[in-house]
């Protein structure tokens, strides 16, 4: 039963949004009318969806109003843009994380095609790294997980955060125009703002191949409400480009342009994506600290083959992985 309760909310809150998504007031009396329900449960499904951070606006005497025009996720229309060679979209209403439905997957022995997507419209549970809640807000942004296999290994692995930080500032920059930069190890910034987040996630042996399942969290147009649940300067698509954000068109972009570098990271390793990275390095030649057990601060003289951080101090030139690091500007 309550899983048919659940089917029913889905479908209950994705008919009330394709009613709402055009801007416009619609009463309470209205909609219950549309979908055979109460005005209670309309309220209900609502209060749901803002729960999930979706902005709606309630005004006694003309009902209920979308703060901002939101696009839905449709897998239809994503499957017609894809190529026929492409893997497999899943669009998900709310989810947990788009990482952990991966991840289950392949605990559950499924066979995932290399390049299959999950996308969700929110994410109840949506991590970072080093586990830090990533804020979630439904309909606005773009909550992106794509499987892999690497046949080399864990080891394979290193330096693939990057890898797949220039796949995101290739398609920025090809369709936006945006300067995007790679701040190491694994965030996208644009205008010193962070506007995406990258969440590796190995599952096999040391010495045998293993899954790759990559996170990749993009602000489309984050809601005013973001700034309670974010400690950092962050900005979004719609504030850095002019152009009109095509949501199922860019879940398409992306997975073209993270299979790509994924092909080629695994012919290659990171070698091939050094000169590419140092040219997107947000940091290049530029003063930082590097948050350890003890902080390191020097200047930032790039990465190496395998993704490791340079750091120039006063003393000597040292290299430094990531795990438990976070880089910061300035001394």
């Amino acid at each position: 039963m309550a899983s048919n309760m659940s089917k029913t909310s889905l479908v209950c809150q994705r008919q009330l949004l394709q009613y709402l998504a055009d801007g416009s007031f619609y009463s309470g009396q209205w909609l219950a009318e549309q979908l055979g329900i109460s005005r209670t449960a309309v309220a209900n499904y609502l209060n749901e969806l803002k729960q999930h951070g979706l902005e709606i606006f309630s005004v006694k005497g003309r009902g209920y109003k979308l703060a901002s025009l939101i696009q839905l996720l449709d897998a239809n229309k994503i499957k017609k843009l894809q190529t026929a060679d492409c893997a497999q979209i899943l669009v998900q209403h709310i989810t947990d994380s788009t990482n952990s439905q991966l991840l289950s997957r392949l605990q559950a022995g499924q066979n995932l095609e290399p390049g299959s997507v999950i996308v969700a419209e929110a994410q109840s549970a949506g991590r970072g790294r080093r586990g830090r809640p990533w804020y979630s807000p439904f309909g606005t942004n773009l909550y992106f997980s794509c499987y892999w296999r690497l046949e080399l290994g864990v080891p394979a692995a290193m330096g693939l955060s990057l890898a797949i930080g220039l796949a995101v500032c290739r398609l920025l920059q090809q369709h936006y125009q945006l300067p995007a930069k790679v701040k190491w190890p694994n965030d996208i910034y644009v205008n010193e703002k962070k506007i995406a987040g990258i969440l590796v996630e190995l599952s096999g042996q040391v010495d045998a191949a293993c899954d790759v399942v990559i996170g990749i969290g993009l602000n489309i147009g984050m809601p005013e409400q973001s700034a309670q649940h974010i400690d950092q300067p962050y900005t979004d698509l719609r504030t850095e480009s002019a152009q009109h954000v095509e949501r199922n068109s860019l879940v398409v972009a992306l997975q073209h342009q993270v299979v790509s570098v994924l092909r080629e990271f695994s012919a290659t390793g990171f070698t091939s994506f050094v000169p590419e990275f140092n040219q997107f390095d947000l940091y290049a030649n530029r003063k930082v600290s590097l948050m350890a057990k003890l902080p390191i601060s020097g200047i930032c003289r790039g990465v190496d083959k395998q993704g490791g951080i340079i750091i120039e101090t006063e003393k000597s030139t040292e290299v430094y992985y990531g795990g438990e690091l976070t880089l910061r500007a300035g001394g």
